[in-house]
Parts: structure tokens; C-alpha cells; sequence
């Protein structure tokens, strides 16, 4: 094929976005926007409007049978991600999804099953891993120049949400709608991240609040502890609730310290590893010779949305490696899920052998126990520079 003929499902915030992005400003060599779908009639009357000659269905099954598309972008609220993809894939799409992968890990492996299966191109819309300061951490990291792991501190609060954002659909900031709140909404990115950098951790406690800024009721600030195979510790802090927030992402190993703040790299580099020097010194408070360097890196984000449909486009039409294989949300979802069982359960919860099937338990008793009674003011909003 020449082109990529793309169907989007969802024309809210991002699918609005997005469609925008392909058909209207044509910033995806290779891909053409086809068809679009929604349920809501309001949305497919914008549709028709501004994305004109572009196919609209009120069903997806309808826009995936219907020959006008290869491939498909699934930016619906959350829990539908998987049941959309599994669709697709057995009508012989390929498929994009957007974060998270799902709400809670059991629906996720189906769906990667079923893309296993289909053999088909898949990908999911995490477009941090396209920023080139995360690039370089995760090359530090993974070469061994940081050597090895001893702590990671996260603490990204910048996700401010007022309530007018709970407030403006009814699946937001809910249980039944969106399976949780800032750690399902605003943090996939972040917890995709710190995984993709520095690996799986082994377990975690955490400590979340639900509703303490908001009248909402899931949780709106959290403060989890990790523990990584070899030892390592960390802690991942945010919340939605702190206006100024921070994002300061710090990591120690035996070589020096990285520290990531406004989208810049700094290297605490230590000359000799501290193993290396705790065991060769002689002196009571002799620390190793320390090198501070700024790391050379764009701080522009890299391309973002942008980059992960060009790269998804690419391959489709080149076989081009996908920077985010849809088959990897599983694992900051894991981090997540295994986040709110912490709470939930008042215990460790341990990753390698989590219970995907007491955690949906749990997810359900919230959901047919909620009281949650919404004010929405539903509305499409600007994206940009909220992720």
C-alpha cells in the first residue's frame, strides 16, 4: 500500500486532536484519515463538518467493515481499549490504541493475545518515549554508565486538574467510567517511563487518598514505595490537587545520580564506582571524586503525538521497529493496578505474582458501591500542553 488509510473511534479530546493533526494539517507523511466514529451525535456533526470527504459511523463495527480503513486509533474512554482491539485485529486492522492499555491488567493480556494472534502492527500512543531526554536516561541507564541501580525518586505533581475538568464528562474522576484517577489518566506516561527505563519492580506499597482535593472518588495523590530485584529502592510521588506542581525525576547508582528537571539532564558522574571506592579507601569521610556534567540533549520534547503515528505509519508501509509496542502497556499498568491493590489491601503487592483476578474483584466492589453523583458540564477541550 501507498498510504495508510486510518479510522479513529472516539473524537473527544485526543481523537479530536488527532484527526486534526492527520487530515487537516497533514503532518503524517503516509497515513490519510478515512473514517472516524462516536456514539455521541454531536461529536459526528463536527465530524462532518470539519473533517471533510472523511467517512463518519455513529458503531465501530460498522467503520471496521467497511473497507475504507487499514488500520484504526482507539481513543475512547479506557476501559473499551481492549474489546475495541480485539475487533479490530479479527477484522484484519491493524491497530493503535491510546494509554492506558486498559483499566486493569486481566482485560490487557486478552488483548495482547488476540494482536499476538492477528500478527498485525501494534502500537499504543506513548508519545513521552519520543522525548529525547528520556531517550538519553534510558541509554545511560541501560549501558551502564549510571552503573548499578540504588534509588529512584519520581516526584511528578504537574498534572494539576480542577474540578472543572472531573466535571466535564461523565466517565472522568469515576470507578465505573474510568477504572481510577490520576494514576489511570494522567500518569500512564510516567509509569510507562520509569519501567521502560529502568526496569520492572519486584514490589510495592503504596499510600493513595481518593477525593482529598476533589468530590471525586478515586484517588486524586499517591506515594508509592518500590523495591527493584537487585535491591534498589524507590519512591514514585503525584497528584492532581498541587498547583505549582513539580516534575523531578532523580536516579542513584554506583557511578553518580541523574537528575531530570525541566526537561534537562544533569550527571552527578562519580569517577570510580562507590563499591569500587568503599572498597579501596582508607579514609573516614573520603567520598569518590564526582564530575558534575550537563548532559548535551534537546530539550524540545521531540515530537510527541506526531512522532508515534509516524513511527506506527512506518511500520505498516517499511516494517520500521516500533518505539511503543502496544503489547508493552501491560507493564505500566501492572505498576498501577499493583498501586491501587497496595491501598486497597493495606499490603505489599507483589508483581511477579500478582492476582489479576482478586484485583478485578476489587475494582467491581468499587464500582457497585459507588454513591457518585456527577455535575457534568460536558465539554471538548484544547490538549495541547497537557500531557
Amino acid at each position: 500500500m501507498e498510504n495508510v488509510r486510518l479510522g479513529i473511534i472516539g473524537i473527544g479530546n485526543m481523537g479530536t486532536a488527532h484527526s486534526l493533526h492527520i487530515h487537516a494539517d497533514h503532518k503524517v507523511p503516509g497515513m490519510v484519515l478515512t473514517a472516524v466514529c462516536d456514539i455521541s451525535q454531536e461529536r459526528r456533526a463536527w465530524a462532518n463538518e470539519y473533517l471533510p470527504g472523511v467517512a463518519v459511523y455513529e458503531q465501530a463495527s460498522d467503520m471496521y467493515q467497511s473497507g475504507l480503513i487499514d488500520a484504526v486509533l482507539i481513543a475512547v474512554p479506557h476501559y473499551n481499549h481492549p474489546a475495541l482491539a480485539a475487533l479490530a485485529f479479527a477484522n484484519g486492522l491493524h491497530v493503535l490504541v491510546e494509554k492506558p492499555a486498559g483499566v486493569y491488567t486481566k482485560q490487557v493480556l486478552e488483548m495482547n493475545t488476540a494482536a499476538d494472534e492477528a500478527g498485525k502492527v501494534f502500537g499504543i500512543m506513548y508519545n513521552q518515549r519520543t522525548n529525547p531526554v528520556y531517550q538519553k536516561v534510558r541509554e545511560l541507564i541501560q549501558s551502564g554508565e549510571l552503573g548499578s541501580l540504588k534509588r529512584v525518586v519520581w516526584i511528578i505533581t504537574n498534572w494539576y486538574r480542577p474540578q472543572a475538568y472531573h466535571d466535564s464528562g461523565s466517565w472522568r474522576s469515576t470507578w465505573k467510567g474510568e477504572g481510577g484517577g490520576t494514576l489511570i489518566n494522567q500518569n500512564p506516561h510516567n509509569l510507562d517511563l520509569l519501567q521502560w527505563m529502568l526496569g520492572m519492580p519486584s514490589r510495592i506499597r503504596s499510600f493513595c487518598s481518593f477525593g482529598k482535593y476533589y468530590d471525586i472518588e478515586v484517588e486524586d495523590d499517591v506515594t508509592a514505595y518500590l523495591e527493584y530485584p537487585n535491591g534498589a529502592s524507590g519512591v514514585y510521588i503525584t497528584s492532581t490537587g498541587e498547583a505549582p506542581g513539580t516534575n523531578r525525576l532523580e536516579v542513584s547508582g554506583d557511578m553518580g545520580r541523574i537528575v531530570v528537571e525541566n526537561n534537562r539532564i544533569s550527571f552527578d558522574r562519580n569517577r570510580i564506582s562507590e563499591r569500587e571506592h568503599n572498597r579501596v579507601n582508607t579514609e573516614p569521610f573520603q567520598a569518590p571524586e564526582c564530575w558534575h556534567v550537563e548532559i548535551p540533549v534537546s530539550g524540545d520534547g521531540g515530537e510527541q503525538h506526531i512522532g508515534i503515528l509516524k513511527n506506527f505509519t512506518n511500520a505498516i508501509l517499511h516494517g520500521e521497529k516500533l518505539l511503543a509496542p502496544g503489547e508493552e502497556g501491560i507493564y505500566g499498568l501492572l505498576i498501577s493496578n499493583a498501586i491501587h491493590y497496595s491501598t486497597w489491601t493495606d499490603s505489599w503487592a507483589l508483581l511477579d505474582s500478582f492476582d489479576h483476578d482478586h484485583f478485578y474483584e476489587l475494582l467491581q466492589e468499587r464500582i457497585n458501591h459507588s454513591t457518585i453523583q456527577k455535575n457534568v458540564s460536558q465539554k471538548v477541550s484544547d490538549v495541547k500542553g497537557s500531557h
